[in-house]
């Protein structure tokens, strides 16, 4: 079978992580995705050199992408970047809208100029309000979408991996699916527009409708769930950690009969709900803890799945590289790159008859000038 997104063009004047990250997804689709980068390149081609010489930031967000540098502030290259506009099928870009506007690339110009076009477009704050001019990098939306107050526990803390720039790429990436579905059907092309802090205080909604309509700010709890129990980490008589996490009462009277081996606890008022368990669950957990110090680690975790209880290795990040499951089911690929071949992990894609591509990170201006003409040549007909 061809790839999903098999002759679908995109073209992005993109850097850092949000964008690039949602057209790496539409690269690993099958789309020929041309990748505008300023005349010194994408800045996160020099964020580090960990990955034999390539920037792992970079390399995570790129690959299977072709490679054009641009002057786009120069009249020459403003006029090349229109027509690979007007050849192709999706145009994305992360500018800040000031910008966009002043280079005649913003959504809303752009659907005026090319009707056929997916105009997709990601800024901080999105193209109007008072906070629209703003600059905005991922630690700033995690601060203004209130992710730092509920992680942490005395101290917050950001997340640790680039929460807002993923979850915009996204959303983008949704969008830009659902424009080219309808346009199929309908011929209309569309404006996608995504700003970070809509989309990253989206997936903050249980904690914020917890605030507004509870009262109260949830509290930071570190290793342990602000609003279920238990649910969190506990260590093993022989120092290694694992996650155990309760869903349902039910749960709990299998933990308590499985693994602390005591099924009146189930029924005990202290610990008979889930509300009950969160208001008491220093005095649970020290139980919980005392059980786990007390015996054989294999027999803990035995006793944990012979009740159905969800377990967890907690995985620093070699442990990760190394997991049975992504190995075993060969979650890693052969990446060819400008410094050789890199492993990396497989696009998450399962989709029957087709395989994701283990695409190329590209050098920057390494594009093949002969298929910018072909994009070009797309617009004329058009």
């Amino acid at each position: 079978m061809s790839a999903p997104l098999a002759g679908v063009v995109v073209v992005s004047l993109e850097a850092a992580i949000s964008a690039p990250f949602a057209t790496r997804q539409l690269a690993d689709l099958g789309a020929t995705v041309v990748k505008v980068e300023r005349p010194e390149g994408d800045f996160a081609r020099h964020y580090d050199e960990v990955m034999d010489g390539e920037s792992a930031f970079f390399a995570w967000a790129n690959r299977g992408k072709q490679s054009v540098r641009l002057d786009v502030k120069q009249s020459a290259g403003r006029d090349l970047l229109l027509a690979l506009i007007a050849g192709c099928d999706v145009f994305v870009h992360n500018l800040s809208p000031r910008a966009a506007v002043s280079l005649g690339v913003d959504a809303e110009h752009l659907m005026d100029r090319y009707p056929h076009l997916i105009a997709g477009e990601i800024s901080g704050y999105g193209p109007t309000g008072p906070r629209a001019g703003d600059k905005a990098y991922d630690l700033a939306i995690q601060a203004e979408a209130g992710v730092f107050s509920v992680t942490g526990d005395e101290q917050m803390s950001k997340v640790g991996f680039s929460v807002a720039d993923i979850c915009a790429g996204m959303y983008l990436l949704s969008g830009v699916l659902a424009a080219l579905v309808r346009r199929e059907r309908t011929g209309e092309g569309a404006a996608v527009r995504v700003a970070m802090l809509d989309a990253l205080a989206e997936w903050m909604s249980a904690p914020l409708y917890n605030t507004v309509y509870g009262g109260a700010q949830p509290p930071r709890t570190g290793r342990r769930h602000h609003a279920i129990a238990p649910y969190g980490t506990f260590r093993l008589s022989d120092d290694s950690v694992v996650l155990i996490a309760v869903q349902s009462d039910g749960e709990w009277c299998s933990l308590a009969e499985h693994l602390l081996q005591d099924p009146a606890l189930g029924q005990d008022p202290r610990f008979a709900s889930n509300a009950a368990r969160v208001a008491n669950v220093v005095e649970l957990e020290a139980i919980i803890a005392d059980c786990l110090g007390r015996i054989d680690p294999v027999a803990a975790l035995d006793r944990l799945r012979q009740g159905r209880i969800a377990v967890a290795r907690v995985n620093d990040l070699r442990g990760v590289w190394e997991h049975e499951q992504l190995r075993t089911r060969d979650r890693f690929i052969e990446v060819d790159s400008p410094s050789g071949v890199l492993q990396m992990l497989a696009a998450p894609f399962d989709i029957s008859g087709w395989q994701p591509p283990a695409g190329r990170i590209p050098a920057l201006d390494e594009h093949d000038p002969a298929s910018i003409e072909s994009i070009r040549e797309r617009g004329v007909g058009r």
